[in-house]
């Protein structure tokens, strides 16, 4: 009497099974044309065209301060705009803009407890023409002890909300002359930062500081593909466009104009490589933001502004692009990760590889510190899973700095590759699968 009812089920389960197959089928087909689509979108042709542009003669360098770098900053905003990303904060640009100083001091006095300090001993970081300070101003006394991580710290209290007077330990005296660096460079802020180098903290004090100031403008280039699933959680790929501009006094066979085609034109140009293929792919569960970076040349400045824009927990991975337009040590179809073994993102990437012929490895020059020397470094120190990827030769790289580092030199077939397996490599943390690991902030260099 039940076979009736088995019959009919088995229908059913027949049924059912046909579906799962049917959709399997179509999800293989669908997986089989858009891999095909990416061949269309990351090639060879299409590398060659926005490196061209960005590494010409005609951008000088694209040196920060200069009409150049504006003109470079253009083309990629252009090409956002064409792919079809979202303007930052739904703003009406694609430029993050932002202000540096410059501070040429004239005039500064110190006196601690009615005691007179070496002006040498102090260190300033002010927006303000002329700037007096008392203990009654509001200051927090903050100190950094022998032991520590002396620029590490330092950071801490520089362009934060607060206004700080900073006791540093004389044991950092070999270190402390480097902080006057800062004052030809740094971010503008209502916020004032005072270092003082072997002195206790003082009941009474009077900082009086002149100085002019000189307002630079600087933008990166940011624009977004805005997650669908998971909107508040960010993956970001970011290179810097910036490099060293026209130099006549280090011309090399009368060429002076330094291209920067490997640095990092290479690296922007993957970026707009990803954006344009994410945002024609349109699955992105996480939003996916795509930055080019200025000021890294100088001191990485870009990069810090916009990293200070996002809370570190919310950014899920960072994919900074680094000189990819020349073979890595262990040739083509491959690139080394910085820090690969802080988390264990590379792992990933590696796995979403699998049967391919590309290889992801550890960065081979770890006495170089290579992972917090580039533009991942501010959101790596605060946690994030924020790596570079490069194929630099550090031990041989012919043309580094050089006027010689023009597209001439760079591997349009090898350079695709890479843009496509970083594509392809990352998709399980773009659509939510998988979520990387965090950097141990305790061990932080």
């Amino acid at each position: 009497m039940y076979a009736p009812l088995l019959n009919t089920r088995g229908i059913l389960l027949s049924n059912i099974f046909m579906k799962k197959v049917i959709i399997l089928v179509l999800v293989l087909i669908a997986n089989k044309i858009f891999a095909q689509n990416i061949n269309s979108i990351i090639n060879a042709k299409e590398v060659e065209r926005i490196e061209q542009i960005l590494s010409s003669d005609e951008m000088k360098g694209r040196r920060v301060f200069t009409p150049d770098i504006e003109k470079a900053g253009a083309f990629i905003a252009d090409e956002f705009s064409k792919t079809g990303l979202v303007k930052l904060k739904a703003g009406n640009s694609y430029l993050q803009e932002f202000s540096m100083i410059k501070a040429k001091f004239t005039g500064l006095s110190c006196i601690f407890d009615n005691i007179e300090i070496n002006s040498r001993n102090v260190v300033v970081l002010t927006s303000q023409p002329e700037l007096k300070i008392t203990e009654k101003s509001g200051y927090e006394v903050v100190i950094i002890h022998s032991g520590g991580n002396f620029f590490g710290e330092a950071r801490k209290y520089i362009n934060t909300p607060k206004n700080y007077m900073v006791l540093v330990d004389t044991s950092y005296a070999g270190n402390f002359s480097r902080l006057i660096q800062l004052k030809n460079s740094f971010f503008k802020s209502n916020n004032n930062t005072v270092f003082v180098l072997g002195i206790n903290k003082p009941a009474t004090f009077v900082i009086t500081t002149t100085h002019e100031i000189t307002e630079q403008k600087l933008a990166n280039v940011v624009g977004i593909i805005p997650g669908k699933t998971k909107p508040d959680e960010y993956v970001i790929f970011s290179a810097h466009y910036d490099h060293l501009g026209v130099n006549s006094k280090r011309a090399v066979n009368n060429d002076s104009v330094y291209n920067g085609a490997n640095d990092d034109a290479a690296g922007t140009t993957a970026v707009m490589m990803l954006a344009k293929y994410f945002k024609a792919k349109n699955d992105n569960a996480r939003t996916i933001v795509f930055a080019a970076f200025t000021a890294e040349e100088v001191g990485g400045f870009g990069s810090q502004y916009f990293s200070k824009q996002f809370n570190p927990d919310k950014v899920i991975a960072m994919f900074n692009i680094e000189m990819i337009g020349t073979e890595s040590k262990w040739g083509k179809n491959a690139a080394y990760i910085t820090g690969f073994e802080r988390t264990d993102m590379g792992k990933i990437l590696q796995q979403n590889l699998a049967g391919s012929a590309f290889q992801f490895y550890a960065d081979p020059y770890p006495e170089q510190q290579l992972f917090y020397r580039s533009d991942n470094a501010t959101l790596a120190r605060l946690g994030v899973p924020a790596h570079s990827i490069s194929t630099s030769k550090m031990d041989s790289e012919l043309n580094y700095h050089k006027p010689s580092d023009e597209i001439g030199t760079l591997d349009m077939n090898n350079m695709a590759e890479i843009i496509k397996a970083i594509a392809i490599s990352s998709t399980s943390i773009i659509n939510g699968k998988d979520t990387p690991s965090r950097v141990d902030t305790t061990k932080i260099n």
